[in-house]
């Protein structure tokens, strides 16, 4: 993992890659969706073919985690990157077996936070693209990073 970040290593305009990719598969859409979002689109193929997905189709919130996972990989904030709330989050076309998974962050704001004097908030726009390079997911999220020598 890169060098650990802080507050002050944030600006608007940076953009972040993220560091890797993640390619999704069958079996881990039918064991999100057993647990978390028991759907037949996102447990069976057969009943994905015959729905609004025309296929079987991951949750969005299985998409949402595995671009959680993206960031966290991508932006090492020291201490961990901590919630600061979802501002937005959309999820544009559905993500199938086999798509590979991929973020870009987007640096929006900036500033102090005034109930924590040792924190900023950094607010920031991620795209996720499929393999396609086709949008899967656009949010905005808000997280707090240290600044430098508080903590």
């Amino acid at each position: 993992m890169a060098q650990e970040m802080y507050f002050e290593d944030f600006y608007i305009g940076q953009m972040i890659h993220s560091a890797g990719s993640y390619k999704v598969t069958a079996e881990e859409i039918k064991e999100f969706a057993q647990k978390y979002d028991p759907q037949p689109f996102h447990l069976d193929e057969a009943a994905g073919e015959g729905s609004f997905f025309k296929g079987l189709a991951a949750s969005g919130w299985l998409t949402a985690a595995i671009v959680m996972r993206l960031r966290v990989e991508s932006i090492p904030v020291f201490g961990g990157m901590i919630g600061a709330g979802v501002e937005e989050m959309r999820w544009t076309l559905p993500v199938r077996p086999g798509d590979t998974i991929r973020t870009e962050i987007e640096v929006v704001g900036v500033r102090h936070s005034a109930s924590r004097k040792n924190y900023g908030i950094v607010r920031t726009r991620t795209l996720a693209y499929n393999q396609n390079h086709e949008v899967v997911l656009r949010s905005t999220v808000n997280f707090l990073a240290p600044l430098r020598g508080s903590l």
